[in-house]
């Protein structure tokens, strides 16, 4: 045991300058975990893939899976992977489920969202499809659109002829469109079908949720 100091000694220089005996721990923010479940086994997943390529590594965590399935059954798989790795030492944190209304009856369309907020997770559904996200950042909507007229659109829009499952569409629209825009507009259609059901809602999509959220995470730059 060392010396006891004085007490007349505790108010001087020499002895306030002594370097604390205290232990220092160093804080980090907890990296957030995501599961990202889509529809489509290319679209959204690439997406989505290039949104998470930019983002710091040491925030957020993000486990995108394209399943192939769809509405009920893209629910029930998620719920699977979610009870997998809550399991595990590594949890997550944010479940997210993704997909369209495309032809699928509506009640199978609206069961499938609440069931998944039921289990805890988040729906960014669209309808009638994914691609309203990408038209939106280039124009207002409030009328639906064939699958062939988001087609035709979108080439249009990008001078270049629209391939569904390309790896380019997040760089294209980043840009040659405008998110904030898209994000404004999305919100637009909220408004307008509120108090519908999301089967009655068309044009509409939540991928703006899921986007605005992820985009959180991103780095400011000066």
């Amino acid at each position: 045991m060392g010396k006891p100091v004085k007490i007349t000694d505790q108010n001087k220089d020499w002895f306030l300058k002594q370097p604390s005996t205290k232990r220092r721990f160093r804080t980090r923010p907890q990296r957030e975990r995501y599961l990202i479940v889509c529809e489509g086994e290319k679209t959204e997943p690439n997406y989505f893939i290039a949104l998470s390529a930019i983002l710091p590594r040491n925030l957020v965590n993000i486990k995108i899976k394209g399943l192939g399935s769809n509405t009920l059954s893209l629910v029930e798989a998620a719920t699977s992977l979610r009870d997998i790795a809550s399991c595990s030492d590594y949890p997550y944190d944010h479940v997210w489920v993704v997909f369209d209304k495309d032809s699928f009856p509506a009640y199978d369309f609206d069961n499938a969202i609440n069931a998944a907020e039921a289990r805890g997770m988040t729906a960014a559904w669209s309808n009638e499809a994914f691609e309203i996200w990408y038209i939106l950042h280039f124009e207002e909507r409030i009328t639906g659109m064939s699958r062939t007229e988001f087609k035709g659109k979108l080439t249009s829009h990008l001078g270049t002829r629209y391939k569904k499952n390309s790896q380019e569409m997040y760089t294209l629209l980043q840009k040659l469109g405008n998110e904030d825009d898209a994000v404004r507009r999305a919100k637009r259609l909220h408004e307008l079908h509120l108090g519908l059901p999301p089967s009655r809602s068309n044009p509409c999509t939540h991928v703006n949720k899921l986007v605005t959220e992820l985009n959180e995470y991103k780095i400011p730059t000066e």
